[in-house]
């Protein structure tokens, strides 16, 4: 017999909106012994049914629902739904000409805890949930009867994974490891992604479609690219007609690959068209607006400044400092392309934030342009969470 979990009266409003997580102070009553990630029946508060989710003892977010309908949850339950998100991401992969895209977004795709990216015929999963975890074997099952050429790769060294009372673990789940390389294309850029040593699963998908609208910004420009990872933006600014892009970021490693990729696109470099900068960005800032130093165009594009509502204050702090150095060593009429991944941080309060940035800097700034994440990471209407980057084209004045 099933496991199943009652709910407390009124809690059954946000399951019935198609919501998938429910808290454990929305839980009542549990029957039966479910382990860690086990598939339980969720019914309200009157015993009607209402779906079947994954059970997490260990976290606040008790159970993640899987489905609305009273199916099982197998192979061919994960099957399905790797094949609908492959279709839903056709047109962009046709479009942008992609072999490297977001093929699950774990919620937002159906999946809970379950991300998977795709770099050519290797697969990335991240499994950050005790139903991710408990339904591994099956979720390799159903990606290799979709793509059967496919090899699979975990990268699920994540802390996350602690609430869920998981450990970190990466490794070969079919197939063979990746290489040391492994390049992908999109919109006619090529880029060398380290899948078992490089952040994430291995590269910032989410942010193609800005990477691709910074291109109308640069054009004879002299371009700073803070926290340039393996170079993503400084190479659709090289693309687009940068007099110079500079990339800064403290991992001498990413440079080195950033240099690989601008190499790899037969982008000139030999005139000091681009520049690897091994520096902390912060010091960085400061130091070129201490030397007066400016810049047609800085690309700001940091780490999640924004873990937990605990931390929100102290990264808003750290958002606000960082624009108002970039406004400080911009030209008069220069661009600043600024970006949060913090999904606890809304875009209105990363605008408020910027507008204060705006005041200490004593420059005046524009809003010309938003950005979001890239067409292959959704937001389901039922889950407004998966909704997490925002950015703005700012004219400093």
């Amino acid at each position: 017999m099933t496991a199943a979990i009652y709910l407390v009266k009124g809690r059954e409003k946000s399951v019935k909106r198609k919501h998938p997580w429910i808290f454990s102070r929305g839980i009542s009553k549990v029957e039966g012994e479910p382990a860690i990630g086990e598939t339980v029946d969720v019914f309200a508060h009157d015993g009607k049914w209402l779906a079947k989710a994954a059970y997490s003892p260990a976290s606040q977010i008790r159970a993640r629902i899987w489905s609305f309908n009273k199916e099982d949850i197998n192979k061919a339950f994960f099957t399905k739904r790797i094949k609908d998100a492959q279709l839903l991401r056709e047109d962009i992969i046709e479009r942008d000409g992609l072999t490297g895209y977001r093929l699950i977004a774990a919620e937002s795709d159906g999946l809970p805890g379950v991300t998977i990216d795709r770099y050519q015929n290797y697969f990335v999963c991240q499994l950050l949930s005790a139903g991710a975890e408990y339904n591994k074997a099956a979720i390799v099952d159903a990606l290799v009867e979709c793509f059967p050429e496919c090899h699979v790769y975990e990268r699920s060294d994540v802390a996350v994974r602690k609430k869920e009372g998981l450990k970190e673990v990466t490794g070969v789940l079919h197939g063979e490891e990746p290489p040391k390389s492994v390049v992908i294309e999109e919109n006619g850029v090529k880029i060398s992604v380290d899948i078992v040593g490089g952040h994430k699963t291995g590269f910032y998908l989410d942010q193609r479609d800005s990477r691709q609208q910074a291109m109308k910004y640069v054009q004879g420009k002299d371009v700073l690219n803070c926290f340039s990872y393996t170079g993503g933006f400084g190479l659709y600014s090289l693309k687009g007609g940068a007099k110079r892009v500079i990339n800064a970021d403290v991992s001498q490693p990413a440079l080195d690959t950033a240099k690989f990729n601008a190499e790899l696109n037969e982008f000139d470099i030999s005139k000091k068209r681009a520049v690897f900068l091994n520096a902390d960005v912060f010091k960085l800032l400061r130091e070129y607006r201490d030397q007066g130093t400016q810049f047609d165009v800085v690309i700001m594009d940091p780490p999640k400044f924004v873990s937990s509502k605990s931390n929100l204050t102290s990264g808003a702090n750290g958002y606000k400092d960082i624009n108002m150095l970039a406004m400080q060593i911009l030209k008069p009429g220069g661009t600043l392309l600024t970006y949060s991944c913090s999904g606890l941080m809304t875009s209105d309060l990363f605008q408020k934030i910027i507008a204060d940035a705006a005041l200490d800097s004593g420059r005046q700034v524009k809003f010309v342009e938003r950005f979001e994440q890239a067409a292959d990471h959704p937001t389901d209407s039922a889950y407004p969470e998966g909704f997490y980057l925002k950015g703005f084209a700012c004219k400093v004045l």
